[in-house]
């Protein structure tokens, strides 16, 4: 890889554009720097979560899954490249079955909490569905990967699935959401 980051200001940025891995500019405000932007948070986010009690199997997961998030990264700032394998997807489907499996079927919608590292997790999904959006905007625009979006389809559900289960081997269990809980106040 060499040097690759050998002068970290170039100045080439002060104007409102950003280079691309392809060489070219692009404004830092395009729908792909916006993209590429969520993607880059989420991955902090789970980095964040990472530093949290955890059992080594999830921790396996989320690390993997920062790779994932880099290798979209990479993909988004280079136009046309493809950089997730199609199987990544079907990896995160995988991870879904094996967590939910443990967990009692929901009848309520839950809110965002219990455990630390679970509401963080959530709070991963939240920033994993803006990424999404951002995706699908730039889609409409520019070519981007089906297993792109289709990845982050998954992991939204995934981190949605990790949290209920973080929560359930802390001892706790879902916060249940109670409609209308203060409309008598």
């Amino acid at each position: 890889m060499g040097h690759r980051l050998s002068k970290i200001y170039t100045r080439t940025g002060d104007a409102g554009t950003t280079g691309l891995g392809d060489g070219s500019r692009t404004g830092k405000d395009s729908a792909r720097v916006a993209a590429m932007g969520d993607v880059d948070e989420l991955n902090s986010l789970l980095g964040i979560v990472l530093c949290e009690a955890m059992s080594d199997e999830v921790r396996e997961l989320l690390i993997g899954i920062q790779h994932d998030l880099f290798d979209l990264g990479g993909e988004l700032s280079v136009p046309g490249a493809n950089f997730l394998a199609a199987s990544q997807p079907g990896r995160l489907e995988q991870a879904i079955d094996r967590y939910n499996g443990e967990l009692q079927p929901l009848k309520e919608f839950i809110l965002p909490g219990g455990t630390r590292v679970a509401a963080q997790v959530h709070l991963a999904r939240a920033v994993c569905r803006r990424a999404e959006r951002k995706l699908v905007t730039l889609a409409s625009t520019e070519a981007v990967s089906d297993t792109a979006r289709r990845y982050l389809n998954r992991l939204s559900d995934l981190l949605f699935v990790l949290a209920r289960w973080l929560n359930k081997s802390a001892g706790g269990g879902d916060v249940l959401w109670q409609k209308g809980k203060n409309a008598g106040l």
